[in-house]
């Protein structure tokens, strides 16, 4: 499987957190016992707690390199850390040594790799300090602070620098350069969606700009037309192509053109169009809209908006008389999951009882029962009401936007 860029910087970052933190404790470690066992004259469990943490800790980042496993790499650091800095606090004063800090940085390290490791250490850190609380409140003591006194001073200012070192020098820094990088990671994929973003959108304004020239094209042909019939044919293409036209044109106006399209102004928009184009701007024709405030794709619309083109267009030309007041409603609802229905008609004159409208040799009927399939729903005529009315059951087509771009 193919791993994200952002992913492989991500994993690569922790890599070399992780390995740097290792390689910096280690040698630290090294160090700390060395002047505690030549310089500060500390004896037995602390200096060679020190060491053998090193030494532990060097073989399991040197293992990394042939397993690979961040996680157990990570995982055995910290058990030894944890296990070494408790040690090292039981036998430097307990509650009251200033190595106790140390185990701040094994929490902090846990939520740097991950949260669910951040809350385990978390917890496992916090039992450990009150462990250590009951142990110095208990009459029985299993061990005893063997930093000379001479020495506390010392001890305390380089177990603090210790824990401040690599909290600061080692963790600091380099998420502070992770945070740089993925910083600059994201500027780059924001210009690269803003390209996008304004080449898409430039799209879609070219495409309505065509599809306006090609309505315009055949509005010309239809008024250099004598005969009637094919005069209403060109008409009819044009309306298909205003219909295809609407959509690229709201989505270049909108600032969120990426997103979905919502239905209620695009289809009110449709229908003044198609009233003013077949009945004129003086019309007694009366739309009713009952449409829910929904976002439907871009592949849904277009099917969707030329089944209403041709619904009310055979409404406004064969259903409701020359000169007549009629209506047209058109709702839409949401139906459980992607599911929607679509009921619009008009209350004309209607088709005879005998009509088959699946065998009809009309263009614009045999549009909306394929439009209908291809939004792979089902139609139906209402035959309770006067009129024509059609209830339409679809789905929402929805094509996978990184597969195009």
């Amino acid at each position: 499987m193919k791993i994200p860029n952002k992913d492989k910087y991500r994993l690569q970052d922790k890599i070399q957190l992780v390995l740097k933190v290792n390689y910096n404790s280690s040698i630290l470690a090294i160090l700390f016992g060395l002047v505690c066992l030549f310089f500060l004259n500390i004896k037995g469990v602390i200096p060679y707690t020190f060491f053998g943490f090193a030494l532990l800790n060097l073989a399991n980042t040197l293992l990394f390199k042939k397993h690979q496993n961040l996680t157990m790499t990570y995982n055995i650091t910290s058990v030894i850390a944890m296990v070494g800095s408790t040690l090292i606090v039981l036998f430097s004063g307990g509650i009251q040594s200033p190595y106790i800090f140390v185990l701040a940085v094994v929490v902090f390290a846990g939520y740097v790799t991950t949260k669910i490791y951040g809350h385990i250490y978390l917890a496992v850190n916090l039992l450990v300090i009150a462990l250590v609380f009951l142990h110095d409140m208990s009459d029985f003591q299993i061990s005893e602070n063997q930093v000379p006194q001479e020495s506390r001073l010392w001890f305390a200012f380089l177990s603090v620098t210790f824990a401040v070192y690599l909290l600061g020098g080692v963790f600091g820094r380099n998420l502070l350069r992770a945070h740089h990088r993925l910083y600059k990671s994201r500027n780059e994929i924001q210009e690269r969606i803003e390209e996008k973003e304004t080449l898409l959108k430039e799209v879609h304004h070219r495409v309505k700009n065509n599809l306006q020239t090609v309505s315009s094209l055949l509005s010309l042909q239809s008024r250099t037309i004598e005969d009637q019939k094919i005069s209403s044919i060109i008409k009819s293409s044009q309306n298909r192509v205003v219909s295809m036209a609407m959509v690229h044109e709201m989505l270049y106006k909108r600032d969120d053109y990426l997103s979905k399209i919502e239905l209620r102004p695009y289809v009110k928009e449709l229908t003044e169009y198609l009233v003013r184009s077949v009945k004129g701007n003086v019309n007694k024709i009366d739309v009713k809209l009952d449409i829910d405030e929904n976002k439907l794709s871009i592949d849904t619309v277009i099917p969707l908006g030329l089944i209403i083109n041709e619904t009310i267009t055979n409404a406004l030309k064969y259903g409701i008389a020359k000169d007549k007041g009629g209506e047209i409603v058109i709702s839409l609802k949401k139906l459980e999951g992607s599911r929607y229905e679509l009921y619009l008609g008009d209350n004309g004159k209607g088709y005879s009882e005998n009509f088959d409208p699946k065998n009809a040799k009309s263009l614009g009927l045999k549009l909306i029962y394929n439009l209908t399939r291809q939004l792979r729903g089902t139609i139906a005529r209402d035959l309770s009401k006067k009129g024509t009315y059609y209830r339409i059951e679809f789905e929402e087509i929805v094509e996978d936007f990184n597969s195009i771009v």
